[in-house]
């Protein structure tokens, strides 16, 4: 056993819960902390004891180290497990439990501070050897510095957050006219989620695989991979399936990638779990892209195909074991895939769809897992991370992993919020997704938006005998009827409650534009703080010129003029809270 009776998880959802029911297989008490927000939450709910650590936004809450420190030490807690996202990769926080005289299950502080930068970690695993991607292992400091290297290395560019992760302050660079807001919005994503605002340039890898190798590293020198994880499918650089063994990597390059992972964790001087992220070429290359000091998201994939519980062997290396693994021990059965379910709608360009959920009822049958963190009448806030559930299966190949992920997919109800339900069907249903194609290009693409929409939750009905459809989308209310000793399964269609504030806001629009239609007021699609303003009063605008930057459930969001003309009563400044249809601007005709 440990050395060790009570463990304080340092976050929230989905990741507190799973960490609480490994803690409870091995007979130690689960520790849960909560923001003002959070008071209802499952985590707190679920775990033996809960200590409120501030109000709801995270900064206040969730990233107050000292108030989680002091909540570990009420409990009587002997040990912190940070989960992922917050406090998880920050080397201060983990040197803070070990003054305490807490055991940080995790990483050392001195990896996760080498790990954390970027560029740092770059040097460090060329000097060892590891395959880096073409670029600076120096912060590049100047948008002409940046230029400078798009005409060293060439376009498209890699814009990165130093000291980023999870897709945040990462901008694309096609051209040079292009180097300025990538540069300057790669530096505030960097200041506003990782306080700092450093920023380095990488080649950027036209559609490659995101492949990624899971590692356990003890404190005796053992260090293992238990294969790789095909992260490729994304948007916004953020991860949406993940699924394992990689459908482009055989047995031989199994072993090479691996024994690059190996040797990045041994120049890390790592231990415990962690995952070293690279790109696959088409021709075959694998690049070093960055090492998750941390449990990812996507662990569960590998738990089902290795059978080993990754956070027990977080728990039992920080208590000090030895690995009861070796590499020859290590067997990949079947494959996994996971779908993450956020509260995004992908038909408004995924944005967060934050509120309460009204009903809600998860998949099961064999090889069927389900990590989440809400039940219904849960609120998805607008504080946190959008995700509402994480769907995980397991089946003997691809293809039978791909059909039982349609069918629980079409079994998950989550009404209340728009989700990704409908899109993951939409996808795992797609030739390119059939054929483990990358998918470039497929993700956000008009065609699987239309469909995600068919296959969603939410539909629109007929206005009138033409079959017109009516502005406003219905709300689908499942129920079952009995007729003459048959029962049947029907739909009852409500309006959404928001159409009349939708309808509100055309109104006033249209009042605005008055009988010649002159003008258009730009509104917010989200609740959120504004980043940045990137006009003023009485400027000239293009169709799609953007006109601020609106942050939200954790994703920079660009909020662009529809029509040219010229903007007027603009209302917004940056650092300033916005409401979801809030009036930005009204860009009126130049004439």
């Amino acid at each position: 056993m440990p050395p060790f009776t009570k463990v304080l998880v340092a976050n929230r959802g989905e990741i507190a819960i799973r960490v609480f029911r490994t803690l409870r297989e091995l007979g130690i008490g689960c520790v849960a902390v909560y923001s003002e927000a959070d008071r209802g939450a499952l985590h707190v709910a679920y775990a033996d004891e809960a200590y409120l650590v501030g109000r709801g936004p995270a900064t206040e809450s969730y990233l107050r180290q000292d108030r989680l420190v002091d909540a570990a030490r009420r409990a009587g807690a002997g040990a912190v497990h940070p989960g992922y996202g917050f406090l998880a990769e920050n080397a201060a926080f983990a040197q803070a439990c070990a003054a305490a005289g807490l055991v940080w299950i995790g990483p050392p502080p001195e990896a996760i501070e080498l790990m954390g930068s970027k560029t740092a970690a770059r040097a460090a695993m060329q000097a060892a050897g590891v395959p880096i991607i073409p670029g600076t292992t120096d912060p590049v400091g100047s948008v002409e510095e940046l230029v400078a290297l798009g005409e060293e290395l060439g376009y498209p560019l890699l814009v990165k957050a130093a000291a980023g992760g999870g897709g945040k302050g990462m901008k694309v660079v096609a051209t040079p006219d292009e180097a300025a807001r990538a540069f300057e919005s790669a530096r505030r994503e960097g200041e506003a989620y990782f306080s700092d605002p450093t920023v380095y340039v990488e080649r950027y890898v036209e559609d490659p695989r995101h492949v990624e190798v899971q590692v356990l590293a003890d404190a005796h020198g053992n260090v293992i991979h238990l294969g790789e994880r095909d992260c490729t499918i994304q948007r916004r650089h953020q991860k949406l399936v993940e699924e394992t063994p990689s459908p482009a990597v055989d047995d031989e390059l199994r072993e090479r990638i691996g024994a690059i992972a190996v040797d990045a964790a041994r120049a890390a001087g790592y231990r415990s779990a962690g995952t070293i992220e690279g790109l696959l070429t088409r021709e075959g290359e694998y690049f070093f892209m960055e090492m998750n000091t941390r449990i990812q998201v996507e662990h569960t994939v590998t738990e089902l195909v290795t059978g080993v519980d990754l956070v027990r062997e977080q728990v039992l290396i920080a208590a000090g074991e030895p690995l009861w693994l070796r590499q020859e021990d290590v067997h990949l059965h079947g494959h996994a895939i996971e779908c993450r379910i956020n509260a995004e709608d992908p038909s408004s360009g995924f944005l967060p769809s934050p509120g309460r959920i009204t009903a809600y009822r998860p998949p099961a049958g064999p090889g069927v897992r389900v990590d989440s963190g809400v039940d219904a009448g849960a609120e998805i806030s607008p504080l946190y991370d959008p995700m509402v559930a994480k769907l995980i299966v397991h089946d003997v190949d691809r293809e039978h992993a791909r059909r039982r992920m349609l069918r629980a997919l079409a079994e998950f109800e989550v009404e209340g919020v728009k989700t990704l339900v409908g899109f993951h069907r939409a996808l795992l249903e797609h030739p390119c997704f059939v054929a483990a194609e990358t998918c470039h290009g497929v993700v956000e693409s008009k065609e699987l938006v239309e469909r995600a929409e068919q296959l969603s939750h939410e539909t629109t009905v007929a206005a009138a005998s033409d079959g017109t459809r009516p502005p406003s989308r219905e709300r689908e209310r499942k129920s079952v009827v009995e007729v003459d000793g048959r029962r049947f399964n029907v739909t009852v269609l409500a309006p959404e409650p928001a159409y009349a504030e939708l309808a509100r806001r055309r109104r006033e629009r249209s009042d605005r534009s008055g009988a010649g239609g002159a003008a258009d007021s730009i509104v917010s699609p989200m609740q959120g703080t504004v980043l940045a303003v990137e006009v003023a009063e009485g400027d000239e605008v293009e169709a799609g010129q953007v006109i601020c930057v609106v942050e939200a459930m954790k994703m920079e969001n660009e909020v662009h003029a529809h029509r040219a003309g010229v903007v007027t009563e603009l209302s917004v400044e940056a650092g300033k809270p916005i409401a979801s249809g809030q009036v930005i601007c009204v860009v009126v005709d130049a004439e």
